[in-house]
């Protein structure tokens, strides 16, 4: 009986969405061109580009496309022609479905400075040289699901009202996740909370402390949000794995990737269930939206993510992220990276590069 070719669906989404994973699908491309694998592409609408078409943020249809996937590939979702939607209808509405029909509880957003680009972060080269942690943020809990959540009108004016909720098995599994990670790298886990003021954070601690006695081998410290956010610029050296809740990892990535030089350079996986989906942690930036200077890199890397945790193939991965330290030891860069000796590339100049650097590394696989 033949097997099934490998199938990954791709959402390009909103904003630069699609021009950055059609350089991303190149990639995808070749390695079906050289035989090392055998994979077939569908493409999904979600976010704003499936609100003009369908009327949701994201259809059964597309959730049904997903499960039945090997893997996902997201663009980005969002803009300002939808911002005055209700929250349950919005783009980002589409996504959060997403992770959540999908059982995508473990988001993994790694942090590696590229030594050509290491001019390109705003810190001095001796605080970011040698960088490479990862932070595990846990992606369907908290804050962004927590219920009772909304607008609502009260005696003293309208009253906005978000909660955060977490459970004990759901901080159970994120903190074995993020030891398991920890097992494959320097073996230090830095777990985040605001445990002197929130209960939750409190409870969080409390549980991930107790995880910990299954890992004796792995280290653990604790760091309260605000001293990590301020230890991130001071000495980010210092990082493995960077254990977070839902709302703190999504703001504490986001600075990290300024460390890195540009948020358009840190990929994201998302796992947990049956099918991972793999994104650039940027938003849609409908500011250059169709100007083809948006950075792909990260879309590329969110690839590279996908044939390393999905698929299990680590040469390709590692293919895919020697031939962008390729591509940028030549000099070549996107806008957000450039400087004054840059040379210029746009979208599409800066995938091609890559995907000819790429091929040439799978020629050396090959042989």
């Amino acid at each position: 009986m033949r097997r099934r070719n490998t199938k990954i669906l791709i959402l390009p989404g909103d904003g630069i969405g699609k021009e950055i994973t059609e350089e991303a699908k190149k990639i995808i491309d070749a390695v079906t061109q050289t035989k090392r694998m055998d994979i077939d592409i569908e493409m999904g609408l979600i976010g704003g580009a499936a609100i003009e078409i369908t009327g949701k943020p994201v259809t059964d249809e597309t959730i049904k496309k997903a499960k039945s996937s090997d893997a996902i590939l997201l663009g980005a979702v969002g803009g300002p022609q939808w911002d005055s939607l209700d929250y349950s209808i919005r783009p980002e509405h589409g996504l959060l479905r997403m992770r959540k029909e999908l059982r995508l509880f473990a988001n993994l957003r790694p942090v590696r400075i590229f030594t050509p680009l290491i001019d390109a972060s705003p810190l001095k080269k001796e605080l970011v040289e040698g960088t490479d942690f990862i932070v595990v943020r846990e992606l369907t809990g908290g804050i962004y699901f927590g219920k009772p959540r909304g607008i609502k009108k009260t005696s003293r004016g309208e009253k906005g009202l978000n909660t955060e909720v977490y459970y004990r098995n759901e901080v159970e599994r994120i903190a074995r996740f993020a030891f398991e990670i920890a097992k494959m790298r320097k073996k230090r886990v830095t777990s985040v909370d605001k445990a002197n003021v929130l209960e939750s954070s409190l409870l969080w601690r409390n549980v991930v402390t107790e995880i910990h006695k299954e890992y004796p081998d792995i280290e653990l410290n604790h760091l309260y949000v605000d001293n990590c956010a301020m230890q991130i610029i001071r000495n980010p050296q210092q990082f493995d794995v960077i254990l977070t809740n839902n709302m703190f990892g999504d703001i504490l990535s986001d600075e990290a990737a300024m460390v890195a030089g540009s948020i358009g350079l840190l990929p994201s996986a998302s796992l947990g269930g049956g099918v991972g989906l793999y994104e650039p942690i940027h938003g849609s930036a409908p500011d250059i939206a169709g100007q083809n200077k948006a950075n792909p890199l990260a879309t590329i890397l969110s690839v590279a993510l996908m044939f390393r945790y999905s698929f299990g193939n680590m040469d390709i991965a590692r293919a895919i992220e020697k031939a962008i330290e390729n591509v940028l030891e030549q000099g070549y860069r996107t806008p957000d990276i450039a400087d004054k000796n840059s040379k210029i590339y746009s979208t599409k100049e800066m995938g091609d590069s890559v995907k000819q650097e790429f091929e040439r590394m799978l020629v050396h696989l090959m042989t």
